[in-house]
């Protein structure tokens, strides 16, 4: 359906990271402190996610938040922070797993091969990231040699992630690859199993579950062009339930 395209490394899912539990109600130790103090732990490192994404007010704020969080080690190796891209108010939220090179490069989701790809993919059902779609990544640092992110970061991102969710507020979440499906559902499974089937999230902040659809990963379906009959099948299913949603206006 989208052309031809070269391969493109892909990073295989990795299992799910379990959900962080509770806000701290104080300021936990956030920075790694000096020279001479130990390193945070994972447990303080994700006290610290949880309480800096819940202070988080608005889309700048989380921003900030995240540029400030220095407590997973990928933030100290990556260029620089990639946010997200498109508009935040169209009401569809796109979800990746973490930056490559060029994303790295740029600070903008999916603009290398597989981000013109998912481009092309969202344009067959009548989607635009300008106006009508808002991207993000689980990880918004690109993990060293475009790595698969562990466990313990993924974790880590996750509290942003969460907050990201509620600050948009979407109508609908088109997870894209195994790790941003896993880390939305909650699930170990790989992409294959996910693909295709309608699950809600309900997460911290919302009012009400979001519906989210998985689909595979652009970078896959460089990999493994036969896959794209499936992806096709998901984007119609992505494209009926739009329609059937009242208009925004």
């Amino acid at each position: 359906h989208w052309g031809h395209h070269p391969r493109s490394a892909v990073r295989p899912p990795t299992p799910a990271a379990s959900r962080p539990t509770g806000r701290t109600p104080g300021g936990p130790r956030i920075e790694d402190g000096g020279p001479n103090d130990e390193p945070p732990t994972q447990a303080e490192s994700q006290r610290a996610a949880s309480f800096l994404a819940a202070q988080a007010g608005s889309l700048e704020d989380l921003r900030t938040a995240l540029d400030s969080f220095r407590s997973c080690a990928l933030r100290r190796t990556a260029t620089q922070t990639v946010f997200a891209d498109g508009c935040p108010q169209s009401g569809m939220m796109i979800i990746g797993e973490a930056p490559g090179a060029d994303e790295d490069r740029l600070g903008r989701p999916f603009v290398g091969v597989s981000g013109k790809l998912l481009d092309a993919m969202l344009g067959s059902i009548g989607l635009d990231r300008a106006d009508s779609c808002y991207i993000t990544n689980v990880v918004p640092w690109r993990p060293p040699g475009n790595r698969k992110p562990t466990a313990d970061e993924v974790a880590l991102c996750l509290p942003f992630l969460e907050r990201h969710i509620a600050l948009v507020r979407p109508r609908l979440i088109l997870a894209v690859g195994g790790l941003a499906a896993q880390a939305l559902f909650g699930r170990s499974e790989g992409i294959t199993r996910l693909r295709g089937h309608w699950h809600d999230y309900e997460g911290p902040g919302l009012d009400r579950s979001v519906p989210v659809l998985a689909t595979f990963h652009p970078a896959y379906l460089l990999r493994t062009p036969a896959q794209k009959r499936l992806a096709w099948r998901d984007l119609l299913a992505l494209r009926q339930r739009l329609d059937s949603l009242p208009s925004l206006s």
